[in-house]
């Protein structure tokens, strides 16, 4: 049981890394699996499995995305071969568990039937962090928008990154809920405003440690 109750309307820094440190990622297949888990399960009904919302033809995607009513809303994100960030306003009582509940088992469900394994593939639920002062909220925003660049990440595994900053810069939300992506912008005063801020926290912290191989657990920004 958590120690601290997640609270609706105020913002969390969730993350999560493979079990025994393993990929939680293979193959661009496997991004794209869990990107399209995080937009489909992130909604307040119940929609079974990634397969079923396949399988309903009976409600155009595009609209069935415009109606639901969210979970969570993503202000940045990165996603690493073996780990993920998330910055999350929780919309709903209860709904970054929720959430992360459904995005966890039903994307470790399709990776252990793809790849014939069985068990956790996550290090238990998911570790949150209060976004407790415009300071740490500012800081944190730069690192996970950012946080493949302060790994070393070997060229092989570039294919597995996916982070915020690519949607900022090109004013393209997709992961980004589209509100909180524009109260962003505005507070930094445009993208690139906000770039330089994210590119200056990333700058900080490696000249503070250097990269970090993938291997090793974050050493996350101070809240103080």
């Amino acid at each position: 049981m958590r120690k601290q109750p997640i609270i609706t309307s105020e913002y969390y820094h969730i993350y999560n890394r493979g079990v025994e440190k393993r990929n939680i990622f293979n193959s661009k297949k496997d991004l794209d699996r869990f990107i399209e888990s995080i937009l489909e399960f992130n909604q307040t009904e119940i929609i079974g499995s990634i397969r079923d919302v396949r399988k309903n033809k009976t409600v155009p995607k595009a609209l069935s995305r415009e109606t639901k009513k969210p979970l969570v809303a993503f202000v940045v994100c990165c996603l690493n071969p073996n780990h993920f960030h998330f910055v999350l306003k929780q919309l709903v009582d209860g709904g970054i568990a929720k959430f992360m509940q459904k995005l966890q088992a039903g994307y470790t469900y399709y990776f252990n039937v793809k790849y014939s394994r069985t068990g956790s593939l996550f290090q238990g639920t998911f570790k949150s962090q209060l976004m407790s002062s415009e300071n740490y909220f500012n800081k944190i925003l730069g690192y996970v928008n950012k946080n493949y660049q302060v790994h070393f990440i070997p060229k092989n595994k570039l294919h597995l990154v996916y982070a915020g900053d690519y949607e900022y810069e090109n004013n393209n939300f997709k992961i980004v809920s589209k509100e909180e992506g524009k109260k962003i912008l505005e507070i930094f005063g445009g993208s690139k405003n906000f770039k330089e801020h994210c590119d200056e926290i990333i700058s900080i912290i490696r000249a503070e440690r250097g990269k970090l191989p993938l291997s090793e657990e974050d050493n996350l920004p101070a809240s103080a």
